[in-house]
């Protein structure tokens, strides 16, 4: 008996000394590689804060955003609005002070031809005065409006940065159970992934 017990006692250590030298089956493979989305993770303040760059310096946004290729347009853009601004300024300066000089009694400003005759009226002047003033507001409407476009795309393109195009556009039919009512609906749907 006690030969019995005793084969029996080392039988059941030995099948507790190989179960516990097995090899965890749940441990994780130290080799195993875990792939990258293709897709930035969303992030809801990327938008704010692509806006909030184009709006402290011109094509910061664009930059934050990668699209580098849009600060040369950006730059252009206003470029041409404060090149317009400062122009219609000059001319407006220029008629300014010849209608002035022809309040003051003078007629030797730059609209006067060789022979004493002025080639612009004083109410041609007057015209000319108001026309470059206007241009000038439109430039400064037209360039403010170039700004907040700017900040605009940088917005909506950091937006779009994160809607996820799929492939997958599938038109499929569709049972639907309604619980409550006991009754079934049937249909179409169109389903797109995104």
């Amino acid at each position: 008996m006690k030969i019995k017990n005793l084969i029996a006692f080392f039988t059941t250590c030995l099948f507790f000394l190989q179960a516990s030298a097995q090899e965890d089956s749940l441990l994780v493979d130290p080799q195993l590689v875990i792939e990258e989305p293709a897709y930035k993770p969303y992030d809801p303040l990327s938008p704010a804060r692509a806006a909030f760059y184009s709006a402290v310096l011109p094509g910061l946004g664009q930059a934050y955003n990668g699209k580098y290729w849009k600060i040369p347009i950006v730059y252009t853009a206003l470029g041409v609005g404060i090149y317009f601004y400062f122009d219609n300024d000059r001319q407006y300066d220029r008629y300014r002070s010849a209608y002035k000089s022809r309040l003051a009694g003078n007629t030797n400003d730059e609209f006067y031809d060789e022979n004493g005759e002025p080639r612009v009226s004083t109410d041609g002047l007057i015209d000319a005065q108001r026309f470059y003033q206007r241009n000038k507001e439109v430039s400064i409407m037209v360039t403010l409006g170039l700004y907040a476009l700017n900040i605009i795309d940088a917005n909506v393109d950091a937006h779009l940065q994160q809607f996820n195009v799929s492939e997958d556009l599938s038109l499929k039919p569709n049972v639907d159970y309604d619980q409550f009512t006991g009754t079934t609906g049937y249909g179409l749907t169109l389903n797109y992934n995104f």
